[in-house]
């Protein structure tokens, strides 16, 4: 007798272990004779029986192991879903679709709080945008594909005027010291003391750290990029260590590569496999793992590395880049904005999940991307409590790629681009400038979220080459 089989008769998928381990039981005893003489017919009956009332099987010799699981997981069922809570929302020009995906996260029975951010729009589970605080659990896809999916922005000590004067110059650094698309390494692997943690606490990262090793230092591709750009400061900022003026800036984002996404979809399998069968279809990528069990500690534990692993590709892209600029760094800022943090909010600790959202405490500094023609921004985080201190990850895309493949073509926009000053090295049909949000509608849409300190201004861009799919 299979899964199906035994699901037929009322068996859910989370006790059919139990079923088939009673059955067999059974099957190998002599001594129960009247479970033997109707052989498979009886055996039937009496599923049914266990699966109308289990009460009266839980002392049963065979089938009471059956009967107490099919009880807890009933008592358990019967707490999904009570209600759903209420989240903020910041902006206007949100994707419908984007709600509906934050109302399902917000039913789930674990969830505690919430926050949607002014780039929304539609993902895998949680919507990009979406912020999800939790108790005692971890949701992978509600961290994303792309574990640790951030940006970094590097200020150096070279003179803009020189990207004017040489843009081959640059546009040759960027060639040289960067690698895009799915799968791409560098020829020669790159060193990081990242390698040296340690690789082994699941079999996923232990299995993918030879393929870590060679993505390292790499971009991947969708809407990956790394550019050079003006970074224009108004004022003195103490948080930069920089006087008011104009600087040459590096900026990059990225995250986990291949390995981050095995990681995701291991775990994610396992947390929507545990998702009572009634509530599969409508939770569907929302699985979450407790952290009180091993598959949850697991997931914590290579989220974590791949967080530091994230921050090592952004690390060793700036470090090839500046030097074969000849360049010096003088100011960091960098963050994540797909990932879990532990963090108290309401006097009780939740994982607050940031899918597509930056960190927003109060001091906090990030960095908000626009779009190629348009500028991003360093941000201080205001700390705010109703978005569970996050602010936006980005401008958000207001429409698919699909869409902006079909709407736009890459000659047009990459002509656009230089009639604006702006060097595209390479990049795609689906990330041209209209396919995202206005970033300065959605800034001041999130006034109270952040303070802007600086200002980006790309100049010279590279990305995948078009037609990649995205992996994040």
């Amino acid at each position: 007798m299979n899964a199906r089989q035994l699901e037929k008769l009322g068996i859910p998928r989370e006790c059919v272990p139990f079923a088939i381990s009673a059955i067999q039981r059974i099957l190998a005893s002599n001594s129960s004779r009247e479970e033997m003489e109707g052989g498979g017919k009886s055996i039937k009956k009496s599923l049914q029986a266990i699966s109308d009332s289990p009460e009266e099987f839980q002392s049963h010799t065979y089938w009471g192991e059956l009967a107490k699981a099919l009880i807890d997981f009933r008592l358990e069922d019967s707490k999904l879903p009570l209600q759903s809570i209420a989240y903020p929302t910041w902006g206007e020009q949100i994707d419908p679709g984007a709600h509906v995906q934050m109302r399902v996260a917000c039913e789930l029975p674990v969830a505690r709080a919430a926050a949607l951010m002014p780039d929304a729009h539609v993902g895998y589970g949680l919507p990009i945008g979406g912020v999800l605080a939790v108790e005692n659990a971890v949701i992978p896809y509600a961290v994303g594909v792309d574990i640790a999916c951030r940006m970094k922005l590097s200020v150096l000590d070279i003179s803009p005027n020189e990207m004017h004067k040489q843009p081959h110059r640059f546009e040759d650094v960027l060639q040289r010291g960067t690698r895009f698309g799915i799968g791409s390494t560098h020829e020669r692997p790159q060193d990081h003391p990242v390698m040296d943690l340690d690789w082994s606490v699941t079999r996923t990262t232990r299995e993918k750290k030879d393929t870590a090793r060679k993505q390292l230092g790499t971009s991947g591709s969708g809407n990956h990029f790394v550019e050079f750009g003006t970074l224009t400061l108004s004022e003195p900022s103490q948080d930069l260590g920089l006087e008011s003026g104009t600087y040459t800036a590096l900026l990059s984002h990225s995250g986990s590569r291949g390995t981050g996404a095995s990681v995701c979809s291991v775990y994610s399998n396992i947390a929507r496999a545990l998702i009572p069968t009634r509530h599969s279809e409508k939770f569907g990528y929302l699985g979450w793992l407790s952290l009180d069990t091993q598959a949850g500690q697991e997931y914590w534990e290579a989220m974590s590395l791949m967080g530091h692993y994230a921050a090592a590709n952004h690390d060793v892209i700036h470090r090839l880049v500046t030097k074969l600029l000849g360049a010096r760094i003088i100011s960091t800022v960098e963050n994540h904005h797909n990932f879990a943090w532990k963090e108290t909010h309401q006097g009780k600790q939740w994982v607050v999940h940031r899918k597509g959202a930056t960190p927003a405490g109060r001091g906090v500094l990030g960095v908000i991307p626009g779009s190629m023609s348009t500028p991003g921004f360093v941000v201080r985080g205001k700390g705010n409590a109703a978005s569970l201190q996050s602010a936006s990850h980005g401008a958000g895309r207001c429409m698919s790629r699909t869409q902006a493949r079909q709407k736009y073509t890459w000659k047009d926009v990459r002509n656009l681009l230089n009639d604006q000053g702006i060097r595209v090295i390479s990049a795609g049909a689906d990330e041209a400038p209209g396919a995202y949000k206005d970033i300065h509608s959605v800034m001041a849409a999130q006034h109270d979220l952040v303070d802007i300190l600086a200002r980006f201004d790309p100049k010279i861009v590279k990305m995948c080459e078009d037609g990649s799919p995205a992996e994040d």
